[in-house]
């Protein structure tokens, strides 16, 4: 079904390095902005609304993410990755003048919808100039962006909040996305594609879908009863969308991914890591300065540790495929995601910090390894025509699952919360803050740290049963190697 690399193209270094950008560039303004908040909060006021500084980017990021990788496939990748680039740096632009929490929140959602190109179509150009065999490694060099935007953004947030405007933060992507769409115009050749219309019903269902599931996983308790009114919306518009799709000229998911064993098991499994993941990126820092007592510093180096294991697996992984095969890999990854998995079971109170941050690597090098192969096995599986779609649907599994995982995990920390601690008002908070936690008493604190970490150990036993369907799907990799596509 594949090729050596579709497009023959000189300076493949050149658009392999703009790329990066482009991810680096969407990859810290997560980080970035998190650190800033409090002082654009100082700034701009409404505390209460901060969160949605970060649920909307994502949102819209998620919902845009299928419908790019099906227009790259139809009317070019470097064209729609243009485009989202260009509304990713006009956000933020707009973000860096936004004088009230409101319009940051509008202008962070219009920035979402930029961001939502860029991540799968980077790759994809990526599997399009180098071969399968290539493929295998050089995917490695775009996950280790991740690592470096975990520690780099950070570090650049706190020196230009504390030397400058926090109106940077947004403004410094702008001369980062220039170059890099400055570089794919010079070297990067577009297809020539025969226009095709956009199937718009389809992309409605699909928005309608995607949104209604997101605002039910991400707002389940806001919702209340509400919640009951979302979750018929995803099951009539997902009904309407598969009735539509199967007589669409031009479906937006064409039916050999649905054929495809291969492509069903890289989207599960990706769904997989990205809820497993909220297992230690939501609740770990909640241990560490919960139930250990550390800060905030300590806390975010500990977790720092698994964006470092994952580019470290994911190189690895790229030379593992070529000697073993896709399953031998996404197998070791999956075993290793298990191992870390059940680390954070033997996690105590009087744990070393370090503990954890050693769990968070072993879990961070088990999704690199896992992620990497699921991903080049269906780039290279995939023929060009549907490879935009095929890599934008592992993207936004990954993302579908992390919700999953959020809303599952915090669902039973809650449970085990109501059931342990029936009338404390709020018991993480009152441990996570330092004035508040100093104000209980001995017996009162001791008897809510031992709750609070019973309750998170039954979240991390969901997060290992998660894991262990990885091993599942790995099973369902091909015995073969990238070089034998």
């Amino acid at each position: 079904m594949t090729e050596s690399a579709y497009l023959q193209v000189s300076h493949r270094g050149w658009i392999l390095f703009a790329c990066m950008l482009a991810m680096f560039m969407a990859a810290i303004e997560v980080t970035i902005v998190a650190t800033a908040m409090p002082t654009i909060i100082a700034d701009l006021g409404g505390f209460s609304q901060f969160g949605w500084v970060f649920s909307i980017y994502l949102f819209t990021q998620a919902v845009s993410v299928p419908l790019y990788g099906r227009l790259a496939d139809m009317w070019g990748r470097r064209k729609m990755l243009f485009i989202g680039t260009s509304l990713f740096l006009i956000g933020s632009v707009l973000c860096g003048f936004a004088r009230n929490m409101l319009w940051l929140i509008l202008f962070r959602a219009f920035q979402g919808l930029g961001a939502g190109a860029i991540m799968p179509l980077s790759s994809t150009i990526v599997a399009d100039i180098y071969s399968p065999r290539e493929r295998a490694s050089v995917q490695s060099w775009l996950s280790s962006v991740w690592g470096v935007a975990a520690i780099v953004g950070p570090l650049t947030g706190a020196w230009l909040v504390q030397h400058f405007s926090w109106s940077l933060i947004f403004w410094v992507n702008l001369p980062i996305g220039l170059v890099s769409m400055a570089l794919l115009a010079r070297f990067l050749p577009e297809r020539c594609v025969e226009p095709q219309s956009l199937n718009v019903a389809g992309s409605v269902w699909l928005m309608l879908c995607i949104s209604a599931l997101l605002m039910a996983l991400l707002q389940a308790e806001w919702l209340g009863y509400w919640l009951i009114l979302f979750l018929l919306l995803v099951l009539f518009a997902g009904w309407q969308l598969k009735k539509h799709e199967l007589h669409a000229a031009a479906p937006l998911f064409p039916l050999e991914i649905w054929r495809s064993r291969l492509i069903i098991a890289g989207n599960a499994g990706n769904l997989i890591i990205g809820a497993a993941m909220m297992g230690i990126s939501a609740f770990l820092p909640t241990w560490i300065q919960g139930i250990n007592g550390g800060t905030p510093l300590q806390a975010g180096s500990a977790l720092a540790m698994m964006s470092i294991g994952w580019p470290l697996a994911s190189t690895l992984s790229g030379r593992l495929m070529l000697r073993t095969s896709y399953r031998f890999t996404a197998q070791l990854g999956a075993l290793l995601l298990v191992a870390g998995s059940a680390l954070l079971l033997l996690l105590r109170a009087d744990s070393a910090i370090w503990r954890a941050g050693a769990t968070a690597f072993v879990i961070g090098t088990g999704m690199g390894m896992t992620s990497t192969t699921f991903l080049v096995s269906v780039q290279n599986h995939a023929h060009y025509d549907i490879r935009g779609i095929c890599t934008a649907s592992i993207m936004f599994s990954r993302m579908i699952g992390s919700a999953i995982g959020t809303a599952l995990m915090g669902a039973v920390l809650n449970l085990n919360l109501t059931q342990r601690l029936p009338h404390a008002q709020d018991p993480v908070q009152q441990i996570m803050s330092a004035p508040t936690r100093d104000a209980l008493s001995s017996e009162t604190l001791r008897q809510m740290v031992q709750a609070i970490a019973a309750s998170l150990h039954w979240v991390f036993v969901v997060a290992l049963l998660i894991a262990l369907f990885a091993l599942g799907v790995a099973w369902m990799m091909p015995r073969q190697r990238p070089d034998a596509e």
